[in-house]
């Protein structure tokens, strides 16, 4: 009875592991460079060496009804 609690809570576990693509630009030469591919260089660095990455935004436009 302990063994089949432990096999659906670790069954849950990797069910509810989700990966989010988030990608980032280059401050200095524009490249988009993805979350997954920051994530397996050492460092956050660009190609062309640059350190500062801006997140990219969706290109939908929220507005806002003043009161």
């Amino acid at each position: 009875m302990i063994n089949m609690a432990e096999e659906t809570f670790d069954s849950m576990e990797e069910n509810t592991t989700e990966t989010f693509e988030v990608h980032y630009a280059c401050l200095r030469c524009g490249t988009i460079v993805s979350n997954t591919e920051l994530s397996r260089l050492p460092e956050i660095k660009c190609i062309c060496g640059f350190r500062v990455f801006t997140k990219v935004r969706p290109p939908v436009v929220k507005t806002v009804k003043a009161i």
